[in-house]
């Protein structure tokens, strides 16, 4: 079961507090490797990595796409003609 709670962090805020059931063991593990010292700042900053990975994941699949970084063979030309 799972309760949410509003809470009154800001007027747009999208922070609500919440009941879970958690694993210490494997929070007590991503609190070493994140640094953080709390499990709310630990489930925040754990969110938070799994948000950056994707971005970074999209950003490589966009590069394979697209066949690489940087202009394109005819921008070089375009960004090359006087």
């Amino acid at each position: 079961m799972l309760l949410r709670y509003p809470t009154k962090r800001g007027k747009d805020s999208s922070i609500t507090k919440t009941s879970l059931s958690i694993d210490r063991g494997k929070a007590d593990a991503a609190a070493k490797v994140l640094g953080t010292t709390t499990l709310t700042a630990t489930i925040d900053a754990a969110l938070a990595a799994v948000l950056d990975l994707d971005r970074r994941r999209r950003l490589v699949e966009r590069i394979r796409r697209d066949g690489g970084i940087g202009p394109s063979d005819d921008e070089r030309r375009r960004l090359r003609a006087p």
